[in-house]
């Protein structure tokens, strides 16, 4: 196993933590990033479970209604900004797509140490709001005109997105130039992995949608510093123009969370079958189909504001079209399977389990995409199901998948399998009780962001709880058993899982710049008949 890129100082006359700290190896910004991104991961499912364990019983008896509130916005900031948006570019991105097609870093190596910085910045930021005015009690989508009146730090949280955003900004750039400007000599764009053209459409939607919530959160500071009547009625604003604002870049943001996870599970079908993907350019176009017409999609959010006739249908026809590109991968993963030498492994369970949850997600999300549902379901607990069916269930068991599969490559160790199982199975499980009789809440007219309910609730509500303890802890023995194979020092081969994409072709972890001779790509990076 090589250690070269722990041990080699990254900055000229650096060594130790200063190393690290001014680093431009993509592969240590990567690992700068997991471990922060890991904090936030846990600190926002532990301020998730303290909600939900409020919600077990009728009646106050765990938060007041104003903890309540600054709690689950606190869970959803942290969730939403600082996991699941950055969490896979920023990490598996980071390490990945230049080994992947080839390239010793990426195209600015300066640019990508600021974007760590830059996210680092934003994390501190949102927690001195807790210190500056107390806690934000908004929920993570800052409605106004509530964001413009309350009276707790809710500008200096929304100044940490903006700073967040400008972060992913750079990151999307990088990764556009480095695709287009750093493949290995003789790879065309019908070689790159399907996990490059994950990263790479997400970085199109993550240059062009973020500079949309950037300013539009500015404005939220404007006006709650200067009183400048933008969004708030009682100064002639339009909250109705926040909510167009916020979902022209929110609702594109659901396909930079989820567009990367599909990359990961397009990438560990074709390995675990022993067989090339099915339909690799109906794939291609997929997630570019996803990237661009998910742009298009926002006003389904606000079928209740009022909107005419004409947007209602035009908006929910986009809905159902969006629809059609994630209906084709799952096809492919699927048919990927079909008479294929399956290899059971971690990262395949929680790939499955991805498939499951996010095709229940995708269906329950048709419903609300009909205009006459929606109206009953709006503002529900539905809702709230149906968004970690596929953002959690999606993209969070995708996240999971891609750290197993890629460990090995990122540290050179090998962890237990069969802690890996169970942790899989018991938040598969926990995920299930946690979240699916929030849709049978929901169907009951429960509404969300309430610190309780009607008594008649309670059992749900008490079963959805115990699923959360049981998904957290799913969670934490999946999370523990990854960290503790770097203790245990059982070395990983170079290609333990006999793939064929290019990043599988160095040593486990990489050299400092990645590839000791020049890669030569495959013709087709996912050709099994000649072994991995």
């Amino acid at each position: 196993m090589s250690d070269s890129f722990y041990e080699e100082p990254s900055a000229p006359g650096q060594t130790g933590w200063r190393a690290w700290l001014l680093t431009t190896d993509h592969k240590r910004i990567a690992l700068l990033y997991l471990w922060v991104v890991l904090f936030w991961f846990l600190a926002g499912a532990a301020f998730g479970l303290t909600a939900r364990t409020q919600l077990m019983a009728h009646g106050q008896h765990l938060l007041t209604a104003k903890a309540y509130n600054a709690v689950f916005t606190l869970h959803g900031v942290i969730m939403v900004f600082l996991f699941i948006i950055p969490g896979i570019p920023v990490i598996l991105g980071n390490f990945l797509l230049p080994l992947q097609i080839g390239a010793r870093d990426v195209f600015f190596p300066r640019l990508n140490l600021l974007t760590w910085y830059l996210y680092v910045a934003g994390g501190l930021l949102a927690i001195g709001s807790l210190f500056a005015k107390g806690a934000p009690d908004t929920g993570w989508t800052f409605y106004v005109p509530f964001s413009l009146s309350t009276q707790t730090g809710v500008t200096f949280t929304v100044f940490a997105v903006f700073v967040l955003g400008l972060s992913s900004m750079l990151t999307g750039l990088n990764f556009i130039t480095t695709v287009h400007r750093l493949r290995a000599p003789g790879m065309g764009w019908l070689q790159l992995p399907l996990f490059t053209w994950s990263v790479y459409a997400t970085a199109w939607v993550q240059l062009l949608a973020t500079p949309i919530i950037a300013v539009t959160l500015l404005l939220i500071i404007v006006e709650r510093v200067f009183g400048v009547g933008l969004f708030d009625p009682a100064r002639g604003g339009d909250p109705l123009m926040y909510q167009h604002l916020f979902w022209m870049y929110s609702h594109p943001a659901v396909y930079i969370m989820i567009l990367p996870g599909m990359g990961i599970i397009s990438e560990i079908f074709p390995v675990f079958s022993r067989k090339s993907i099915f339909g690799y350019k109906a794939i291609v176009a997929a997630t570019m189909g996803i990237a661009i017409i998910g742009s298009l999609v926002w006003a389904h959010h606000m079928f209740v504001s009022g909107m005419s006739d004409v947007a209602v249908l035009l908006f929910s026809f986009l809905t159902f079209l969006v629809a059609v590109p994630s209906a084709v991968k799952v096809f492919n993963w699927v048919s990927t399977m079909y008479r294929g030498s399956i290899v059971m492994s971690p990262p395949l369970l929680l790939a499955l389990w991805f498939v499951f949850l996010f095709t229940i997600g995708g269906l329950s999300g048709l419903v609300q995409g009909a205009a006459g549902p929606n109206v009953h379901i709006h503002d529900t607990y539905w809702v709230v199901a149906h968004f970690h069916f596929v953002m959690f269930g999606g993209t969070g068991f995708a996240f999971l998948a891609g750290l197993h599969f890629w460990w090995p490559k990122l540290f050179g160790r090998m962890y237990d399998f069969k802690k890996a199982y169970l942790g899989s199975a018991l938040l598969a499980a926990g995920f299930l009780l946690h979240y699916f009789p929030q849709f049978i809440l929901g169907l009951q007219g429960m509404p969300r962001r309430y610190y309780t309910y009607l008594p008649e609730l309670r059992p749900l509500n008490f079963a959805a709880g115990i699923g959360a303890y049981i998904m957290v802890a799913g969670l934490l023995l999946l999370v523990a058993n990854l960290l503790l194979s770097l203790r245990r020092r059982r070395d990983a081969p170079g290609n333990p899982w006999d793939a064929t994409t290019l990043e599988w072709q160095t040593s486990s972890p990489p050299p400092r710049e990645n590839f000791l001779a020049e890669p030569r790509p495959p013709a087709y990076p996912y050709d099994f008949r000649r072994g991995g």
